[in-house]
C-alpha cells in the first residue's frame, strides 16, 4: 500500500510526523511528543486527513501508474 508521511523538521531533527498508516501524529522529541498529543486532539489531525483524501489518494494512482509504465 501507499503511505503518506508529513514530517516536521527543525535543524535537521525530526520533531513530529503525521503517518497515514498510523492515522495520527507521532512525536520524536520532548517537544514533538507534547505537540503530537495536542495536534491529535485539535483541528490539525483533521487537516492532515483531509489532505490525504484531497491530494494524496487521487494522485497516488497517477504516480503509481507512471512508475509501472517505466518498468
Amino acid at each position: 500500500g501507499i503511505e503518506f508521511i508529513h514530517s516536521y523538521v527543525f535543524n535537521k531533527v525530526e520533531h513530529i510526523r503525521f503517518n497515514s498508516t498510523v492515522g495520527r501524529y507521532v512525536g520524536y522529541t520532548e517537544l514533538g511528543v507534547k505537540n503530537a498529543e495536542a495536534w491529535n486532539k485539535g483541528p490539525q489531525l483533521g487537516q492532515e486527513q483531509a489532505e490525504l483524501e484531497r491530494f494524496c489518494k487521487p494522485n497516488a494512482a497517477l504516480h503509481y501508474r507512471a512508475i509501472l509504465d517505466k518498468t
